[in-house]
């Protein structure tokens, strides 16, 4: 089936969430957390597996005037699920150490050191931004394959080591941006350039080295060339009493550019950026007449989704509907 879909002619997008996901994985392995994201799974998992033990915690919890919330144990396959484990531990970090004082006994698991506690805060500040990049690529309301290369400039630029970070973040960091490094490439660089360069949000390509934007107009400008131009209705000219002084008007102007130059691209590259809140789609919508080979660039990069989160998101959907159940239900 793999070897069919590459004869097909389409281009592949891998789901960008997922390479991001790998890379958090990779980089919990690799920068030493993994025994204190044990730990809290061994608490977390004290009060989920028992009845008595999570009413006592939310005793504890409405006793200290907090939410009554369960904690959430991680799940490999979940996205951003040792994000939520840590966040709600750490936002009930009281209760749950009083709840664990009221029982001294043999297998109560220990409460995080403080030690502890301030490694979970450091992973929770670097995990935040990575949820934040894969909600907003899994989008399915907005254009989001355009945003790709903008959200993974952001996250490197996050992932820069500092001289106050300790040993284990700068391990961490080094083991993200190194594993993200090599799945960006392993990416359509090609097609997710061009996307970029055709939303309005983004097109000054600023998340791109330089030396690689004159490339990618370079690209844009052959491929907008092989558009066929769209018919176009004469427009009535001007009234021939007033065309003499057009002409001489004209004639006499300083500014006068050559036509060759002045290329559809060059004129959407002088265009104002909008701004990060406003739909690409309804610029292009408006700018459609006066961009007519760009215009069908534009509906054919920026449709392509950044991930498949939204396929995914519609079969979990579907799977509550059609199930074995659903055969037995009486329908009205």
């Amino acid at each position: 089936m793999t070897a069919a879909a590459r004869l097909l002619p389409y281009e592949h997008m891998p789901c960008v969430a997922h390479s991001l996901q790998r890379s958090i994985t990779m980089s919990l392995r690799d920068s030493g957390l993994e025994n204190v994201l044990a730990k809290c799974r061994k608490l977390v998992g004290h009060f989920k597996h028992s009845p008595a033990n999570a009413a006592e915690l939310r005793a504890q919890q409405e006793e200290l005037g907090q939410p009554q919330e369960p904690l959430v144990q991680d799940v490999s396959t979940r996205w951003n699920s040792t994000l939520s484990m840590i966040t709600r531990l750490l936002r009930n970090k009281d209760a749950v150490k009083a709840t664990l004082e009221l029982h001294q006994q043999r297998g109560t698991p220990a409460m995080l050191t403080n030690a502890e506690l301030e490694k979970i805060e450091k992973l929770e500040t670097l995990l935040e931004p990575c949820r934040y990049v894969t909600e907003l690529l899994g989008g399915e309301q907005y254009i989001s394959c355009s945003a790709v290369l903008p959200a993974l400039c952001h996250l490197f630029r996050l992932m820069t080591g500092s001289d106050d970070d300790p040993g284990y973040v700068l391990r961490f960091k080094a083991a993200f941006t190194s594993d993200l490094s090599k799945r960006k490439q392993s990416t359509n660089l090609q097609w997710l350039k061009v996307a970029t360069a055709l939303d309005p949000r983004f097109k000054d390509l600023k998340c791109l080295p330089r030396s690689e934007r004159e490339e990618v107009w370079k690209l844009i400008k052959e491929e907008s060339a092989q558009q066929p131009e769209p018919r176009r209705e004469p427009e009535p000219g001007p009234p021939k009493k007033k065309m003499h002084f057009l002409l001489a008007a004209a004639s006499d102007s300083d500014d006068e550019e050559d036509p060759a130059s002045d290329t559809s691209v060059d004129r959407y590259r002088g265009e104002p950026s909008i701004s990060i809140d406003d739909c690409p789609l309804e610029w292009w919508s408006g700018h459609a007449r006066a961009y007519p080979t760009l215009a069908p660039l534009a509906q054919k990069y920026l449709a392509t989704p950044a991930t498949t989160v939204p396929c995914e998101r519609l079969f979990s959907l579907s799977g509550h509907i059609l199930q074995k159940k659903e055969s037995s239900t009486v329908h009205c």
